[in-house]
């Protein structure tokens, strides 16, 4: 946490109303103390004292700093592989402009996910960075696994979640579940009822199933379109229902393999204000090509593509939240600012954390990134502190 004072000025920043011109900012600690355009960040006295540090950002843009609601991995390192590998996933993910994660476990038993949650929750209260714990199984569909070992699918019973929600202490911020199985809906009603943000996904649930999820409180999409039967039109299945309720926020993983960009660009105009662009990544993000594993099972990465060596399925991503971010201007030709809410405010909303993240006005985290012309990260913030 910064004790210190950082004023950042001459920027052009991002809302999601619109870009302001010759904007600044000033975090007093790890909250942001004042916003405001022209000259008057210079007023205060003490701008030359030792801890104030001051950035001409020249007319660059400035965003919030981006929330990614799933993420299993970076650097070589995976998020149930314990403290030094979640510190190498987060500073590898702060390079490319994300300040706060969500980490995601993927199916393992219920002793390992015990013990992997209650490894992130310790972590999430001293680093700010770390958002809590997304659990992406084991609740989930064997036609629709994806990436997840089929010998530890299973469904939920109340001592597994009331196992798992005390492990996390409060600190799981999501968990996926297939709504169509067997012990689904008491779980959903549990999990909503201890303040988790349930999510529908590796599911082959069909419209009608997903909506009453989604009626019962159930309140995100995993990965839209992927490990999910696709829209058709007499059967519109997962994602239209999602679209359909209004509380729902839909992940979106725009790397230009999960998703085609012109779908990515049809959900922005289907759910608009509730897209979530998320990584989804695995260990090999910021790092090399070659074999991995993803919770048991080995991942082949290629050309930057993870692939299971065993039936071929898609095993998560190697992307990064700022290359989402130019994908989505450059590829699917939405705004900046549309593009950068589904990095900030949307995510933040998404796990009630609307009040204090995903903005750059006062009382918020001092969580920033100024951008170049082109969108590639420059400077990164977080909790007050420059991060890269």
């Amino acid at each position: 946490m910064s004790s210190g004072t950082t004023v950042i000025h001459s920027a052009r920043l991002v809302r999601a109303s619109g870009i302001v011109d010759d904007a600044w900012v000033r975090f007093d600690g790890d909250r942001i103390a004042a916003v405001g355009t022209g000259g008057a960040w210079a007023e205060p006295s003490g701008l030359d004292a030792p801890d104030v540090h001051v950035t001409d950002a020249a007319g660059r843009l400035l965003a919030p700093g981006f929330i990614d609601l799933h993420c299993h991995g970076a650097g070589g390192a995976a998020a149930d592989e314990g403290v030094e590998a979640i510190e190498r996933i987060l500073s590898v993910h702060n390079r490319h402009g994300t300040t706060r994660s969500v980490l995601s476990l993927v199916t393992a038993s219920i002793d390992d996910l015990v013990s992997q949650v209650q490894t992130i929750a310790a972590i999430s209260r001293r680093d700010p960075r770390l958002l809590g714990s997304h659990l992406e199984g084991p609740f989930l569909d064997h036609g629709f696994r994806g990436a997840h070992d089929p010998a530890l699918l299973r469904a939920a019973d109340a001592a597994s979640v009331d196992r798992l929600l005390d492990a996390a202490d409060g600190t799981l911020r999501q968990i996926t579940i297939a709504p169509e199985h067997e012990g689904a809906s008491a779980a959903i009603a549990r999990f909503v009822g201890a303040d988790v943000r349930v999510a529908v996904g590796h599911t082959g649930a069909d419209f009608d199933t997903a909506l009453a999820a989604f009626d019962a409180g159930a309140s995100l999409l995993t990965h839209a379109f992927n490990a999910m039967p696709a829209i058709h039109h007499r059967m519109p299945g997962p994602v239209v229902a999602a679209m359909h309720a209004p509380h729902v926020t839909l992940e979106v993983i725009n790397d230009g393999v999960h998703v085609h960009p012109d779908v990515v660009r049809l959900a922005f105009a289907g759910a608009p204000g509730r897209i979530a662009l998320i990584t989804d990544a695995m260990a090999a993000a910021g790092s090399a090509d070659g074999r991995y594993l993803l919770g048991s099972l080995e991942v082949d990465v290629v050309d930057g593509v993870a692939r299971l060596v065993d039936g071929g399925s898609i095993a998560g991503s190697t992307l990064t939240l700022d290359v989402a971010l130019q994908r989505a201007v450059a590829v699917s030709g939405l705004s900046v600012e549309v593009a950068i809410a589904a990095l900030t405010e949307v995510p933040a909303a998404a796990i009630g954390r609307a009040h204090d993240l995903g903005r750059l006005d006062v009382g918020f985290a001092a969580d920033a990134v100024l951008l170049g012309d082109d969108l590639s990260v420059e400077r990164v913030w977080g909790a007050g502190t420059e991060l890269a």
